[in-house]
């Protein structure tokens, strides 16, 4: 992988993470979260999955096996943190809570942290 390839792959995972995560998340996959494997979680995470495909590819992040493999790893992973966050939360969103926040800070921050062990595994 090369220097440019490691750029285009950390600008567009977060291209791909706002979309996925802010603006395309349905309220039908928002309400699921803490339901472990949840149909409309996993469509959720699964999104996630979809979207780094091209992101992993056009980054020369690995051949089609490995990036399908690390695609299917975050979707998982991405369940994961999502329905922890949604246990931990216990269906409460109160914007004025610093709880409420912290547990947004640590979910982003986990989810982050899934790129970087892609880029890691796609640089090996």
């Amino acid at each position: 992988m090369t220097e440019s390839g490691i750029l285009i792959f950390l600008v567009l995972i977060q291209v791909k993470h706002y979309f996925a995560d802010f603006r395309w998340q349905t309220g039908e996959m928002l309400a699921h979260k803490g339901e472990f494997l949840h149909p409309a979680g996993m469509a959720h995470a699964g999104l996630h999955g979809l979207l780094s495909l091209p992101v992993m590819t056009l980054a020369g992040l690995g051949g089609p096996g490995l990036i399908v493999a690390l695609a299917l790893a975050e979707v998982f992973v991405h369940n994961v943190i999502d329905w922890k966050k949604a246990n931990l939360q216990n269906g409460k969103a109160d914007l004025d809570e610093a709880g409420f926040w912290r547990l947004v800070g640590l979910d982003q921050a986990a989810h982050q942290l899934t790129y970087v062990a892609i880029l890691a595994v796609g640089l090996l």
